[in-house]
């Protein structure tokens, strides 16, 4: 009898064994960490979500209400309906500034990423000190937005600028470059093309990715560099090519800076330098044509959207992922 009953567990008199884990008592803890979690989270959050309202998605859908009415910055505002997206059929500047940024984006964008492309390709046979080359190449997409380096074209760009002493040692007489109609937009697409930084960093690790066996199989079939380059290389770099391609459209499109300061805010010579922005800039702040201004900001999102749509249904056609 004692046997048994030294083998017998003691009773809990408090009772405090741990529950289940498929208990009521159990999924309280759990819950309760969850739920602390998910507050957390929301806290992290909330200055994003805060941005997204205020910054963007509030003034977002202020100018689209304002595309609808007469609004001038300074005063009161009515609602005048499609009036002003009836006014840009007959703007003879807006389509000028249009043809402007088109031959910009559409000029210097492929430009751009033809020299990003072949840097990367420099860079990836194994560069001594690869990491300072890569460093210095992307210096110029961080600072080619900037106001100083606007500046610095502009006085590199002028009669007495850099490049015409440099043509003068050769007894060739330059040209007030970003004052003459013919030359200033190529000083803004040559500008373009020199912050090729961040599409070659870019490039430059699509190429790491590319398996070198694809190479030495094609060497060992006599196949050129060059067909090497068309048959391994480009294929295999399409969902990169794609995606620069993308950004730097989008980018393109929105280019201000450049042409506000190399032409003094005035779009000269002659309207050569006449950004579709800078335009959008010169109706809202300057003539405080707000209205006007939102309805061409919105003219503007829906030629980026177009494009962005065209090249998304266009890459399936050329983009390889190899699946």
């Amino acid at each position: 009898m004692s046997a048994l009953l030294q083998r017998r567990p003691p009773k809990d008199p408090q009772n405090t064994a741990a529950p289940k884990p498929g208990t009521r008592a159990g999924k309280r803890p759990a819950q309760g960490r969850k739920r602390r979690e998910n507050l957390a989270a929301y806290g992290f959050l909330t200055p994003w979500f805060l941005g997204l309202v205020f910054i963007t998605a509030g003034p977002l859908l202020a100018s689209l209400y304002f595309s609808f009415t007469d609004y001038s910055l300074i005063g009161d505002h009515n609602w005048v309906g499609l009036e002003n997206y009836e006014r840009m059929l007959s703007d003879e500047r807006l389509f000028s500034a249009l043809k402007v940024t088109f031959v910009y984006v559409f000029v210097s964008v492929p430009l751009q990423l033809a020299l990003a492309l072949a840097l990367a390709m420099v860079l990836d046979r194994g560069v001594r000190g690869l990491p300072l080359y890569r460093s210095v190449y992307y210096l110029p997409s961080l600072l080619g937005g900037s106001v100083a380096i606007a500046i610095l074209w502009r006085q590199v760009f002028g009669a007495n600028g850099l490049i015409n002493q440099f043509l003068a040692f050769f007894g060739i007489q330059g040209e007030g470059w970003v004052s003459h109609p013919d030359y200033a937009l190529g000083t803004l697409i040559v500008l373009n093309v020199w912050t090729f930084g961040a599409p070659m960093v870019i490039f430059l690790a699509g190429l790491r990715q590319i398996p070198a066996m694809y190479y030495e199989a094609a060497a060992v079939d006599g196949a050129s560099p060059l067909r090497r380059f068309w048959n391994i290389t480009v294929p295999m770099l399409t969902p990169i090519i794609f995606f620069n391609l993308v950004l730097q459209f989008i980018n393109a499109f929105q280019t201000f800076t450049q042409a506000f300061i190399v032409s003094g805010g005035t779009g000269g010579p002659s309207d050569s330098t006449l950004f579709y922005t800078l335009y959008l800039y010169q109706r809202g702040f300057g003539a405080f044509d707000m209205g006007y201004a939102s309805a061409m900001a919105w003219l503007l999102l829906m030629i980026i959207g177009g494009f962005t749509a065209v090249n998304f249904f266009a890459s399936k056609y050329w983009v390889f992922y190899g699946d």
